[in-house]
Formats: structure tokens, C-alpha cells, sequence
């Protein structure tokens, strides 16, 4: 649901990489003759299979937007880059955006442990929420199972329509996987498991006497005036114009519409609903240092490398809540990808915060990687105009 879907399909694809390896000697010329522009970038992105993409590319020199497809089948609205959408696991950026101002705060440290803010939480099975510490959770390396993984509701349509209404306490959610032994010892691998950010939620509210739902509004949302971005409770509505998703569960059923949800199944690994523009905003005040401190914003951009990616980002490496990846015409960017049954979510930005790109796609796409290639070329192409590193 919330794991970034593909890492699972076709593995020997990953050799393939992005397609997108050109070498940076004589590649600048090439580059003016031949880029696409963003809407080409679009409509490549439509053609493999999706129902709708909206996407914003902004800079110093201005913000460019592009559209395709349709915000709802049923009535043929054309999709528009202001209807809002599930943003699934970007998320996590939020979350650990909060998480990390705390820690600036000293009321958090990223060495404490999780038993130290959640008494008996993690254990049974071989969990031990005393070898686990936050960044552990915020990194991907606690080795916790992925509660997603043994979820019903995520599983096939017959699954999704009986429970899409339901609503999951992140008790529960954590106890899915506490039914499972650890994937591997803490601190020794890499792994994304949305449990690890279910657990981030619970010690900031544990940690302010608050949900991570009123911090994050408290925090970000208001203070950058991201006034169509919110972080729902139990409600299963995307208020406001917003773009319809749909998934056929891989074809466990016939395509249905998902938009409504109970968002406590993603919790704070990807319950938030947001815009392309602010994303973008957001995404440019926390790598343009406007929401941590230096030295927690140091912390969010120190990575490990996260292999398990490469089949659709190689080379990937993941920070605090930041994936990391490399450009192809040399440098990185900063982002956090989002998966929600027909919703994707893809963004990139320059390490300063000058140049963003935010896209969304609904619907299920294409069922080998083609799909996120093309997302992914999109994103590069446009990073890359701008000046790339």
C-alpha cells in the first residue's frame, strides 16, 4: 500500500536502470536539441497506462505546469494541477521533518530508544524495542517487519471494499507486525517498513501531548500556508477538487475507484492529501533550510544506501525521511516517492531547495517498470535543465 510498489516487479529490470546513463562530456548540447518539454514529459507518463498525471516543475526562472487524462472517469473532468491527491508515503517527510525538529528542540534524541517512548510496544517474536532507536525508525534500519506486507486491505478489491471504511488504531497497525520476527538485526541493514514511521507517529505524540496529525498542521502546514494540504484523521474524503484514483489490485478484481478511504490504514506513513504546489513549497523550505536547523537538516540528508531501490532508482540512498539519487547529468536530488493503491506520488529537488519538480499519477499504470521509468526520466529531464548539481 504504502512501499513504493514496484521494488517488487521484474527484478532483472534493475539492469536496465533509468535508461537514463548519458555521459555528462558533450551531453549539454545534446541535451538543448533533444529535451522534452514537460508536457511531452507528461504524455509520455499517460501512455503507459495511467489515468491521469499532473506535475509542477518550479525554479528561479519561474514554475511550469503540465496536464493529462482525466480527474474522474465518471464525469470526464479534465485533470488540473490544483486538484488535490493521496501523496501516500511522501508523507514520511513531514513526519520526520517534525520528529527532527523536536530533536532540535532537545526534546527528542535520535538515540533514543523506542522502549524509552513506547514501554512493551515493540517485542515478542524477536522485537526488542530496546535495540531500536528513532533515526533506526526514521532511516529504514530497525529491521522491524512492514505491517503492509500481512495486510488484508491492500491485498485484492473484494479486500479494499470490505474494509475501506475501517478504521486502525497504530496499536494495531504496529501489532500486525510484532506477529512477525525482525527481517534483520537493527542497525545492520536496509529495508523501508511503513511500521517504522507508524511507531514515529506515536512518540511525537507521546513526546508533545499531540497527535503527529496537530504537529505536522502546527509545524508546517500553517506556518507555509499550504492551504490545500492536510493531514486527515478518520475522514475518508479528499475535500475540495481533487484527482480520483483507481486500482485493480492487480487484477483481483475489476478496476475500481479508491478515492475513499479511511486514512488511519497509512497513518503516519501516508495518510496525508496535498497539492503539486504545495509540495513544491514544502519541499523547497526544508531542503532551503527554512523548517530545521543546520545541523538537523544535516542529519536528514546523511544516507545509507538503500539497494533494495535500485530496480528503480539505482544508486538510491535514504537519509531521515529523504530518499537520495543520483542525477544523470551528475549531482543528486532529494525526494520521497509515495504509493497508494491509485495514487503515485513522485518528487524531486535540488540539495539548496531552488529547483523542484512534483508529479502525481492515478491510476495503476504500467505492470513492468515502464511507468516509473518514465517518471523518473521526467523528474531527471527537468532537474537537469535547471543546472542539475
Amino acid at each position: 500500500m504504502l512501499t513504493l510498489r514496484h521494488l517488487t516487479a521484474v527484478a532483472a529490470l534493475a539492469a536496465v536502470g533509468l535508461g537514463l546513463a548519458t555521459p555528462m562530456a558533450s551531453a549539454t548540447e545534446s541535451r538543448q536539441r533533444t529535451t522534452p518539454t514537460l508536457q511531452q514529459s507528461v504524455d509520455a507518463i499517460e501512455k503507459t497506462g495511467t489515468v491521469a498525471v499532473v506535475a509542477q516543475s518550479t525554479g528561479p526562472n519561474g514554475r511550469r505546469y503540465a496536464t493529462t487524462g482525466v480527474s474522474d472517469t465518471a464525469t470526464g473532468r479534465a485533470a488540473r494541477v490544483t486538484d488535490r491527491f493521496r501523496i501516500a508515503s511522501s508523507t514520511k517527510a513531514f513526519v520526520s521533518t517534525v520528529m527532527l525538529q523536536l530533536v532540535g528542540e532537545g526534546r527528542v534524541s535520535l538515540d533514543d530508544t523506542v522502549e524509552h517512548w513506547l514501554p512493551g510496544t515493540v517485542s515478542g517474536n524477536g522485537n526488542d524495542g530496546n535495540a531500536i532507536t528513532v533515526r533506526q525508525l526514521l532511516n529504514h534500519t530497525s529491521g522491524l517487519f512492514n505491517y503492509t506486507a500481512d495486510f488484508p486491505e491492500i491485498s485484492t478489491v473484494a479486500d479494499f471494499e470490505a474494509d475501506r471504511y475501517t478504521t486502525w488504531t497504530p496499536q494495531q497497525l504496529v501489532a500486525v507486525a510484532m506477529r512477525h520476527a525482525p527481517d534483520f538485526a537493527p542497525g545492520t541493514q536496509w529495508e523501508y517498513s511503513n511500521t517504522n514511521y507508524i511507531l514515529a507517529g506515536m512518540i511525537i505524540q507521546k513526546a508533545t501531548g499531540h497527535t503527529w496529525q496537530q504537529e505536522v498542521t502546527r509545524r508546517i502546514i500553517r506556518p507555509l500556508g499550504l492551504r490545500d494540504t492536510s493531514a486527515p484523521d478518520t475522514s475518508s474524503r479528499i475535500p475540495g477538487q481533487h484527482l480520483h484514483g483507481y486500482s485493480g489490485f492487480g487484477g483481483s478484481g475489476a478496476t475500481i475507484d479508491v478515492t475513499d478511504l479511511n486514512p488511519t490504514a497509512a497513518g503516519s506513513a501516508g495518510a496525508m492529501i496535498s497539492t503539486t504546489n504545495d509540495l513544491t513549497r514544502f519541499f523547497s523550505a526544508l531542503l532551503g533550510g527554512r523548517l530545521l536547523h543546520p545541523a538537523q537538516l544535516a542529519e536528514m540528508k546523511t544516507t545509507v544506501r538503500a539497494a533494495s531501490l535500485d530496480p528503480v532508482w539505482p544508486g538510491a540512498r535514504y537519509g531521515l525521511g529523504l530518499m537520495q539519487i543520483p542525477l544523470s547529468c551528475g549531482g543528486v536530488y532529494y525526494s520521497h516517492a509515495g504509493d497508494l493503491m491509485g495514487y503515485t506520488t513522485r518528487d524531486g529537488v535540488s540539495p539548496d531547495g531552488r529547483h523542484t519538480v512534483v508529479l502525481e499519477a492515478t491510476g495503476d499504470g504500467a505492470s513492468d517498470l515502464s511507468t516509473e521509468m518514465a517518471q523518473n526520466a521526467l523528474i531527471d529531464t527537468e532537474l537537469c535543465a535547471a543546472g542539475g548539481k
